[in-house]
């Protein structure tokens, strides 16, 4: 990095360079594929089921507390059909069927919005009296969509933490300085235009519909919708309070600016994937107080460097109260992004398998370069700085230029958890079990594997006759198989508990993949019935 690209971030006539910057990392690092924060945990009818008659009711049971969109059931002749009546139940959605359904395969598709702002789509077949060719239903990646969504953070960051932070640093370190003014104002602007087509952007991507229907009132409807709401309207706000302070009264400069700096903390606590995370009562300041700190430090690097550059002298007592308050800010800071770290990744062997934990790892690399450029500048360079050193004031200018640079990089990695699961989303997803259903003339059962994933697993079997009759086998055993491992048969009788169903423990499932799963029936001495169905076995 060239000492003149620094001086220009740092030169006041040139402030919109920076924000271009913004945009060149936008385009370099835009986002592709999307993955959802909820997972779905049950399901009524279970996917796959064959039921005797049409179901009144469906029910799905996610992670988290989710909002509705879409919903519909498709016929087997590919109809969609809407489905408009339904009551939320804590983290249930129970959903009427106000239609009777006929034979064959059913396709139950859904669209929510989980309580991190993200939406959350899926399907599930079930079939009624016997299977047949389940309808297509598709789901396409918008990677433009993806792109604006990521540039519309990361200029939402820009206004609250360099637009809000710098109002703040303004108004209380630089006790109202004019050094710094032109770019907050700028930031604070961009961030004005981007909260509110953020808000667009998020109800396109909720109901799944392109770039050119942004200006269609029921985009902007199902944006309202969406807890993500509450983080743009916040948001708007605290910029709006910032600008008050900088345009607005003298005598009420602190009181907005302080009033703005708490309202960047709420409007991140408001919706997002750490917020959503519980314990609620412990995730929600610790997001609070990590927004907040981050405005208090990022939004002083601008105003401060410009002031030093421009008079050095009159920013002295700048540098003094910045210098002075920054170690307890960054402790805080610290403090809550670790919280925070530990309730989202869980395992230190998630930083490096899951795409979030790899992006918390460049945002830490970042985050000590940050700090040891930090570092330098409290304990080395403010002193001499202070007492009037013009190399030395050079030198920290440069420096403030760099942390600039570091910063805005944060934000792009930031922006992109929006598209990446945390560890605990994703080891609620892994817990759930693999089901199938198999029904033959003779018997049917419902198989379900748990986790269901590689390692040790436990089996649950419910058996019935072929018109869903009970049946009181006298012997149940389980066969796994999976030539194409080159690994033999796994057999394992199974148990009968008392509750109805039969369970098969202390089992070893050692490869991911399609499984036959067999089950080797012993209706009476006389009779075996053997029933058989792939499952598919996660990593």
């Amino acid at each position: 990095m060239s000492a003149s690209l620094l001086r220009t971030v740092c030169t006041t006539g040139r402030a919109n360079c920076l924000l271009a910057a913004i945009v060149l990392l936008a385009a370099i690092a835009a986002p592709g594929q999307a993955f959802a924060h909820a997972a779905l945990v049950t399901t009524e009818p279970t996917d796959g089921a064959v039921l005797a008659q049409s179901p009144a009711q469906f029910s799905l049971t996610f992670s988290e507390p989710v909002s509705p969109l879409v919903l519909a059931l498709v016929r087997p002749d590919g109809t969609p059909v809407p489905l408009t009546s339904f009551r939320l139940n804590a983290q249930t959605l129970a959903i009427d069927n106000p239609h009777r359904l006929g034979s064959g395969t059913h396709v139950l598709s859904w669209r929510v919005i989980s309580a991190d702002g993200h939406p959350v789509v899926g399907s599930v077949l079930f079939s009624i009296g016997a299977p047949g060719a389940a309808p297509a239903v598709s789901e396409a990646v918008d990677r433009g969509l993806r792109s604006a969504i990521w540039i519309g953070k990361v200029f939402l960051y820009v206004g609250l933490f360099l637009g809000v932070g710098g109002a703040f640093a303004i108004a209380w370190l630089a006790q109202g300085g004019r050094a710094g003014r032109r770019f907050v104002i700028t930031a604070i602007l961009c961030g004005l235009v981007a909260a509110p087509l953020s808000l667009g952007l998020q109800g396109l991507d909720a109901l799944g519909a392109p770039l050119v229907r942004l200006a269609q009132p029921d985009i902007w409807k199902a944006g309202l919708a969406t807890r993500f709401s509450w983080t743009v309207l916040v948001a708007l706000v605290a910029l709006g309070l910032g600008l008050l302070s900088l345009v607005g009264p003298r005598g009420g400069a602190k009181l907005f600016a302080f009033a703005g700096l708490a309202g960047v903390g709420a409007a991140l606590a408001a919706s997002g994937h750490a917020s959503a995370a519980e314990p609620q009562w412990l995730t929600r300041p610790m997001v609070f107080l990590h927004g907040a700190g981050i405005a208090f430090w990022a939004g002083a690097l601008a105003p401060l460097g410009l002031a030093m550059r421009r008079k050095p002298a009159e920013a002295a007592p700048f540098l003094r109260r910045f210098s002075q308050a920054i170690l307890p800010v960054v402790a805080v800071l610290a403090a809550a992004g670790f919280v925070l770290a530990v309730i989202q990744v869980q395992s230190p062997a998630a930083l490096l398998e899951t795409a979030y934990g790899r992006l918390l790892l460049i945002k830490l690399a970042l985050l000590l370069f940050l700090f040891t450029l930090a570092a330098i500048n409290r304990w080395k360079l403010t002193g001499p700085a202070e007492a009037g050193e013009t190399e030395v004031q050079k030198k920290l200018v440069r420096s403030i230029g760099i942390e600039m640079l570091i910063v805005l990089a944060i934000f792009g990695v930031a922006a992109g958890w929006r598209f990446t699961p945390p560890p605990r989303a994703l080891a609620i997803a892994a817990a759930q079990p693999a089901s199938v259903h198999i029904h033959t003339a003779k018997a049917m059962a419902d198989l379900s594997i748990t986790p269901g994933h590689v390692g040790p697993v436990a089996a649950s079997i419910v058996i019935m006759t072929g018109d869903f009759g009970p049946l009181d086998a006298e012997q149940v055993t389980l066969v796994l198989s999976k030539p194409d491992a080159g690994i033999e048969p796994i057999k394992r009788a199974a148990t009968k508990p008392g509750d109805g169903s039969w369970r098969v423990d202390e089992l070893v499932v050692p490869v991911p993949g399609r499984w036959t799963a067999r089950l080797d029936i012993l209706v009476s001495d006389f009779e075996m019935v053997k029933i058989e169905a792939p499952i598919d076995i996660r990593p």
